[in-house]
């Protein structure tokens, strides 16, 4: 478990609000779709996982296995921490590369199957061993399944082919399937596909199916997604307003209108990667604003994190210079404890808030309230917030300043009319430069990716380029690797008795249950 140094300001992070499900990835290659998906896929992953392993602080992703599925079913990266080891996933990454080279075959029917029966019989293998104090971490699995062939006919086949195995410890199956257009229009930021609920009715309700375009793109924000804390076990917010008439504020506090929501981060702080270019500035520290809201709102489910409503502002009377850190993401809750009625008249009370804040062009100014204090502790400063309202079924939520933060500064009025000349030099300038309606983020790149993997792999860089090398003048040294990474198949039926683990076999599963002693020493700065 990571360790955070905190401040007066708030306490250290919860692992548990990043904590993903462990997650076994098939990748289904067929003939001949697999020769244009394999360069973006593999560069997807190598981005993602740069960032993944890079994080500071909680690992936002516990265990990962892939299978690749050909003519057979393979295990080419046996489940392993993915944090401290991006060499591994790297190796990983380059088999899926080179399957290309080798040629393809078209997959035997029972072999997506096989893959999954076989990658669950290893997660049940593993979390048998793992330490207590971690192993309710791995109660379940979730599967994702990426293929070119047809996402129905994949689905169909699972369903039949898994109609009699045991997928208790399974949290989800996902088959996805990648489509052989490329992404047109990069305006969105969630090319995801799913299907309606009647196509859900007709495929079954235990296996999920999505599409996503051919693209680099497109797949990162697929896996990207992996990083969120998507858990539903607990609301994470309870927005609440007062019920009754201002003139009784006191009576309307006892019994307020709540609406219970979910927080989702809307980008990945910069000050949460190394050697960022502004990373010497620490704006948006995780030891401030961070911690107020998006680490209480995830604390211990015996309280939730409460934003009060103070008051309503003009859309237009909120200057930006006052907001601060990063934004978040407000959504009606998912929590599946609540029923059924609950949670459909709070997704209305969510819309309809939605529509009139839009609607009127207000804002609201909402202030934390701390978590329940023993006597013996001091209630920390408040944070105050300004929600804002968007077309789609969410709110957005920012860190406002109070007087305490606030520096002099002045503001002249701008004169009417500049000079003549000044004038003419600057339209000139401005009419030069190429007019975009909006700002997309994923048209602007700034070579992230390759820092964070030239850093990653630098300690074992002599070792990598030598084995690189080696590849290139070996036609068989691939295969030798992957037999290295390679486990062999368990049996699908379970053993009558739990077996001594012998020490050599033990030493290597320990090896592997925890997180490195890197990621455990690892602070914030």
């Amino acid at each position: 478990m990571h360790r955070g140094r905190t401040t007066s300001g708030g306490p250290s992070t919860p692992a548990h609000i990043y904590q993903q499900p462990p997650r076994l990835l098939i990748v289904h290659v067929a003939v001949p779709s697999w020769a244009d998906i394999c360069s973006n896929l593999c560069e997807a992953l190598q981005n993602f996982f740069s960032l993944a392993c890079s994080l500071i602080g909680p690992s936002r992703m516990s265990l990962f296995s892939v299978y690749m599925v050909q003519n057979r079913h393979e295990c080419i990266l046996p489940f392993v921490q993915v944090k401290g080891n991006f060499a591994r996933l790297q190796t990983c990454i380059s088999e899926l590369r080179m399957v290309q080279r080798e040629g393809c075959f078209r997959p035997q029917g029972t072999s997506l199957q096989l893959a999954v029966e076989d990658g669950l019989q290893q997660f049940k293998q593993y979390s048998r061993h793992v330490p207590s104090s971690v192993a309710l971490s791995y109660t379940s699995l979730e599967i994702t399944i990426l293929t070119s062939q047809p996402g129905k006919e994949v689905v169909k086949q699972l369903e039949e082919g898994l109609k009699n195995t045991d997928l208790l410890r399974v949290r989800r199956l996902q088959v996805v399937e990648i489509t052989k257009g490329v992404l047109e229009c990069m305006d969105s930021a969630s090319p995801v596909e799913e299907l309606s609920n009647d196509e859900r009715s007709i495929l079954g309700t235990d296996i999920d199916l999505q599409t996503i375009d051919n693209d680099t793109v497109s797949m990162e924000i697929f896996f990207k997604a992996w990083l969120h804390n998507s858990g539903t076990d607990q609301e994470h917010i309870h927005l609440l307003f007062p019920s009754g008439c201002f003139n009784n504020f006191s009576r309307a506090r006892d019994n307020p209108m709540c609406l219970k929501c979910d927080l989702q981060e809307r980008l990945l702080s910069p000050s949460l990667l190394p050697g960022t270019a502004d990373g010497s500035l620490r704006m948006d520290d995780p030891k401030g604003d961070f911690s107020t809201i998006y680490q209480m709102a995830s604390q211990s489910s015996a309280s939730r994190y409460k934003l009060r409503v103070i008051k309503a502002l003009k859309f237009s009377g909120v200057c930006e210079s006052l907001m601060y850190g990063l934004p978040f993401i407000l959504r009606p809750t998912s929590c599946w404890q609540l029923d059924w009625d609950e949670l459909e008249t709070n997704q209305q009370h969510f819309h309809a808030l939605c529509h009139s804040l839009l609607k009127r062009e207000w804002l609201l100014l909402a202030k934390g309230e701390p978590l329940s204090l023993g006597q013996s502790q001091r209630a920390p400063a408040s944070t105050f917030y300004v929600i804002m309202p968007s077309p789609s079924l969410t709110l957005l939520v920012k860190a406002v300043a109070t007087r305490e933060l606030m520096l002099p500064s002045a503001f002249p009025l701008l004169p009417e009319y500049p000079p003549d000349d000044s004038l003419k030099t600057m339209e000139s300038i401005l009419d030069s430069l190429e007019l975009e309606p909006t700002y997309n983020p994923l048209q602007a790149w700034s070579h992230l990716y390759s820092h964070l993997s030239s850093t990653l792999a630098r300690p074992q860089g002599r070792l990598q380029s030598s084995w690189e090398s080696r590849t290139l003048r070996k036609a068989g040294q691939l295969q030798a690797n992957r037999v290295r990474a390679t486990v062999a198949p368990l049996p699908m039926t379970p053993a009558p008795g739990r077996a001594k683990m012998p020490a050599t076999q033990k030493a290597s599963w320990e090896a592997f249950l925890l997180p490195s002693n890197e990621e455990e020493e690892e602070e914030y700065p």
